[in-house]
């Protein structure tokens, strides 16, 4: 039994949060983010990781971003609808980045590292809004991630998150799939899974193959 556990020493020093963000497209120069959703992890002393804090906002289409229709149909989203209580997209990254150097520094992390699924995605649009908002202070790694999809498909045998997350015996409602929030909660549960059973299995502490 691991004792006294540091997510630090998990990741060799990354400190995961999982990303889901909903977008008007595919191409993240043209096109916006209209949904952003962002949870922290932690693990316990025992060295189980879990679910930590969450921060979710839904985003303005930056000036003269293509939304696309497919897109919108896809996702359900109507970025005129004033309900949305939309946000600008650097005070969203902004105060997502803020949360996330909180976790870095409260677990000893060096950097952070985005938990997605097919996180390429997500990590391309992230990067772009960043630096089109002129934010200097970006915590995220810029160009490792740790992909759900290609992890679920070594442990699970499946690669869509609904399917991954129903082999794994978790919960997943397809009424509320490709909410940012709803998206990002079953990819965080499912990363933790992966993890937790990997321990599980005895595959976490690696054993001291010298000995």
């Amino acid at each position: 039994m691991v004792t006294n556990a540091k997510l630090c020493d998990r990741f060799r020093g990354f400190f995961p949060v999982v990303i889901d963000i909903e977008t008007s497209g595919f191409d993240p120069k043209l096109n916006a983010i209209l949904e952003i959703a962002a949870i922290t992890l932690k693990m316990d002393d025992n060295g189980w990781l879990e679910l930590d804090e969450t921060l979710q906002f839904h985003v303005q289409p930056f000036a003269n971003a293509i939304l696309e229709p497919t897109a919108l149909a896809f996702n359900g989203i109507d970025p005129a609808n004033p309900l949305r209580s939309a946000v600008d997209e650097k005070f969203a990254l902004e105060e997502i980045f803020k949360m996330v150097r909180t976790g870095i520094k409260t677990n000893d992390c060096n950097r952070a590292v985005i938990v997605a699924h097919n996180a390429h995605f997500d990590h391309s649009f992230l990067m772009t809004a960043a630096e089109r908002a002129s934010i200097k202070r970006n915590p995220f790694h810029p160009f490792a991630t740790f992909d759900t999809a290609s992890l679920s498909g070594l442990v699970f045998g499946q690669t869509v998150l609904a399917k991954a997350c129903e082999t794994a015996q978790i919960p997943f409602d397809h009424k509320q799939a490709h909410s940012a929030l709803y998206d990002t909660e079953k990819t965080a549960i499912l990363f933790c899974e992966m993890v937790n059973r990997f321990k599980r299995l005895g595959g976490w502490p690696l054993a001291n193959v010298s000995q």
